[in-house]
């Protein structure tokens, strides 16, 4: 199995809008640009909507076949590890190792001292084609790297060693994911990482780092644009030389977690792509659910009454619902609206607060965030929620090819 040079994390919270993001992959390619889909979908959001991993493989199997889509796709089970990956495997064949957990967490001495001999050649005065920095490398520095990460990369090795048992060699898709880790990781850090990668036999299609900045879900990259261009485009130079130094998978590429509605460095991720003819695989997930309560908005009456209601019960469980995404959230909780002021507002207020759109005096990245989170709140009224989404699909529809075609694909790969 393998990924297009592009490929696309469309995450669906309720499963629904298949077809529309397709239609979104079908119109690049009419345009010349070749994506993989990708749906995703983790299982702290199967877990708090009551899905299972069989709906998210229905929900794409559905689309490829209502679209005729004759190109490959993939189903990835987001985020997983030792402890959950039994009750993806059956209906996945794209898996996110994800061994942050393990990040800090010392190697046996031996195995540090195996992997420092392992890799000797590499200390001293490394220059990596793309990169005009000469790295230094010292014995200790990769010793420091091993006792980091040593043992969260044996942790892949394990889980994907599992996978592999039930679902063979080449039928997946293997993913290293360390992005939600404390600090990002440099690219000396990101070469032995490789390396360990490498070690264990791992043949990585996609490498998720933890970039400098803030990727706070739904909203806008917030950090130096230019610190992260820099970087951005040596860990693709850096990627392209371990793939080759280590014998990984020569179509090895960066994955950009939390990548939705980015739209500050797209335009340097886009440059770098262009300058070393690179992949990119680029993970969204709720920016398809915020489209939803933005059709709903949209078709006014019933169903902009639901998308204040939502908002009105998440302002009551704030604390609730942000949670588990406190680290990828920054809401100003003093400057929401009150569910007072909302139900006052008419379709188009309340659409554009919402909409992804800076340029819009009304948008609003608190209310943004909030409702971001708030897909419980969706899913706790079930049918009623499910009805209104047939009930106005076609809007719904629009605004979700929209946003992924428009503001995410057009800016990265155009």
């Amino acid at each position: 199995m393998k990924l297009e040079k592009y490929s696309f994390g469309i995450g669906d919270r309720f499963g629904r809008q298949g077809k529309a993001q397709l239609t979104a992959i079908i119109k690049a390619k009419q345009q010349g640009i070749k994506i993989t889909p990708v749906w995703n979908k983790s299982n702290r959001e199967h877990t708090i909507i009551g899905t299972t991993p069989q709906d998210t493989r229905k929900e794409a199997d559905d689309a490829v076949s209502a679209a005729a889509f004759e190109d490959s796709y993939f189903v990835d089970a987001d985020h997983i590890g030792l402890y959950n990956v039994d009750a993806f495997i059956e209906s996945s064949d794209f898996f996110t190792l994800d061994v942050a957990d393990f990040m800090g967490q010392p190697a046996q001495e031996s195995e540090i001292q195996a992997f420092i001999e392992k890799h000797k050649k590499l200390i001293g005065s490394l220059i990596i084609p793309g990169i005009d920095a000469t790295f230094e490398i010292s014995a200790q520095q990769v010793r420091d790297i091993a006792a980091k990460c040593l043992l969260a990369i044996k942790e892949a090795g394990k889980i994907y060693r599992h996978i592999e048992s039930a679902k063979g060699t080449g039928n997946f898709i293997t993913e290293v994911s360390m992005d939600e880790t404390d600090q990002p990781q440099t690219p000396v850090e990101m070469l032995f990482i490789l390396a360990a990668i490498a070690d264990e036999g791992i043949p990585a299609g996609t490498i998720a780092p933890k970039f400098t900045g803030r990727f706070n879900k739904g909203v806008d990259y917030v950090g130096d644009v230019d610190k992260f261009a820099n970087e951005f485009e040596a860990d693709v130079a850096l990627v392209a030389f371990a793939a080759n130094e280590f014998d990984l998978p020569r179509d090895l590429k960066l994955s950009v977690h939390s990548g939705s509605d980015k739209f500050s460095i797209y335009g340097p991720i886009a440059d770098t792509l262009k300058k070393f003819d690179a992949g990119l695989h680029l993970k969204t997930a709720g920016t398809t659910w915020l489209e939803e309560l933005i059709g709903l908005a949209m078709a006014g009456g019933d169903g902009l009454a639901l998308a204040k209601e939502v908002y009105a019960v998440a302002i009551s469980r704030i604390d609730e619902l942000c949670g588990p995404y406190e680290t990828v959230i920054d809401i100003d909780i003093a400057a929401l609206p009150t569910p007072h002021v909302v139900d006052k507002w008419d379709s188009e207020t309340f659409a554009s607060a919402l909409r992804h759109d800076q340029s819009c005096q009304n948008y609003d990245l608190n209310l943004r965030q909030l409702l971001h989170v708030a897909y419980k709140i969706a899913a706790e009224m079930g049918p009623r929620y499910f009805d209104a989404l047939d009930k106005y699909a076609d809007i719904i529809a629009q605004n979700v090819t929209e946003n992924i075609y428009e503001r995410h694909i057009k800016p990265l790969f155009t």
